[in-house]
């Protein structure tokens, strides 16, 4: 495994971090343990969940799942840079508060109960899920300020934000003499590069590492979508497959002719970008897992890459060089 700094901070992460969406709904608690204990021995240090991942029905379902394999000791939370997310309705407790949102009253009631379900003192990269417009970012670094020097939080991320949202947190925290986000989480790959033109360049020249969530495109860049049953998870996205279709065969026969699978090479292009820290990989089994992992040493060349923009084309370079002179 190789292993990068995490934003601008001094704190090394896998390349590859472990997304642990399927833990519970998707993935046994037995299947979720095999697939923490083989990413550990992997040197997947990084791991990432959130308190809503469980299923409408039973949010934080994934959260017990985890704290009850770190409660099995052998070093595995000491190991382990753990990363979870606020921002979704969880606790009917809350009353009116309990709707989507960053309130610092909100804020400091759910990570106590993050920690309990992780059965951990402590979250190494908490992260807020999405923006919340109707929150100052005087509120908001003031709660994560207060969670950062009881020790409960180590660093603070964000999710979903644009370029500028990244920006106005960081002038709002560098105001307050704190360190602000120290990573972005985005929904980014081959079919979805829209990234590229602001959130990208504005996270990397702040020092903000960032974060790609569905780096296979939920599955259509796995290589089993063109041949997915009806019923399975990507046969439920007939109509993207449809939409891709052209795109998505020339993909595996480029990926035939250098003999890597799909996957590898979707998540070899993502870490060849200078901005990105680490995929967020969520296998289901613990095959996929064990598949995923060849992608840190591949490395694709110039004229490769340049291939693959012809059939997946970006949105033309960083902003303004992609829409002005």
């Amino acid at each position: 495994m190789n292993y990068t700094q995490l934003g601008r901070t001094g704190m090394k992460v896998s390349r590859l971090c472990l997304g642990t969406m399927n833990f519970g709904p998707e993935t046994n608690e037995g299947e979720a343990f095999r697939i923490m204990d083989a990413a550990l021995e992997a040197g997947v240090n990084f791991f990432d969940t959130a308190n809503v991942y469980g299923g409408r029905d039973r949010r934080g379902w994934t959260e017990e799942i985890i704290g009850r394999w770190f409660a099995q000791g052998g070093g595995r939370r000491e190991r382990v840079v753990l990363a979870t997310k606020v921002y979704g309705d969880m606790d009917p407790n809350d009353g009116p508060n309990n709707v989507g949102g960053l309130s610092k009253y909100k804020i400091l009631r759910h990570v106590e109960a993050s920690l309990h379900r992780l059965q951990t003192d402590h979250i190494d990269l908490y992260q807020m899920h999405h923006v919340d417009l109707n929150v100052t970012w005087d509120e908001l670094w003031e709660a994560f300020e207060t969670l950062t020097a009881q020790g409960k939080i180590g660093y603070v991320g964000a999710s979903n934000f644009a370029g500028w949202h990244l920006v106005k947190a960081q002038a709002a925290a560098a105001q307050r003499n704190f360190l602000g986000l120290v990573s972005e989480q985005h929904k980014y790959n081959l079919l979805c590069r829209l990234p590229e033109l602001e959130v990208l360049p504005a996270a990397r020249d702040l020092g903000v590492g960032v974060i790609p969530w569905s780096p296979l495109a939920g599955g259509l860049l796995g290589g089993a979508a063109l041949s997915s049953a009806a019923g399975s998870r990507t046969g439920r996205q007939a109509g993207a497959i449809a939409a891709h279709r052209p795109q998505l065969e020339s993909f595996s026969k480029l990926c035939r002719e250098i003999g890597e699978t799909e996957s590898v090479t979707a998540l070899a292009w993502m870490l060849a970008n200078p901005a990105v820290t680490s995929p967020i990989i969520g296998p289901r089994t613990l095959e996929q897992l064990q598949g995923a992992l060849r992608s840190v040493e591949v490395e694709l060349g110039k004229e490769f890459l340049m291939k693959l923009d012809e059939i997946f084309p970006g949105p033309g370079g960083p902003a303004p060089q992609a829409y002005a002179w």
